[in-house]
């Protein structure tokens, strides 16, 4: 009756927590990709949107990967002892996943700003205005 008890825990902080951090990078994370796509929201929101699916995708396969265990439980102490370690790996994915997320978006947004020049166009690279 343990290992049930294990599983349906498991499943809901889990998906919970998994909810929880899509939806704040969804929330948090357009201002950034807007930015990144120089103002256009349509494109940051697409892409925004994208990113919760796979996002989604990947953490509830690996949870429900991660759910079958071969331990047989004797007592509550080590029903929670391995709730407490598979929560523990799927947070340390998470985190992961965010943290690689930052860096391709940061690496997105800095390619992106360095295409951008600074300065004002002079008269001669603009059509019409070279003499």
């Amino acid at each position: 009756m343990y290992i049930v008890a294990c599983y349906i825990a498991y499943l809901v902080l889990s998906l919970t927590v998994t909810v929880w951090v899509a939806h704040t990078l969804h929330k948090n994370g357009r201002v950034f990709l807007i930015d990144t796509f120089h103002g256009n929201t349509e494109l940051a929101d697409s892409v925004n949107h994208l990113l919760v699916v796979g996002f989604y995708l990947i953490n509830i396969g690996y949870v429900a990967l991660a759910l079958r265990t071969t331990e047989t439980l004797a007592s509550v102490r080590e029903s929670i002892e391995l709730v407490s370690d598979k929560m523990g790996v799927v947070l340390l994915v998470l985190g992961g996943m965010h943290f690689f997320n930052l860096f391709v978006f940061s690496r997105m947004r800095k390619r992106s700003r360095s295409s951008v020049s600074p300065f004002p166009p002079s008269a001669n690279q603009i059509p019409g205005l070279a003499k």
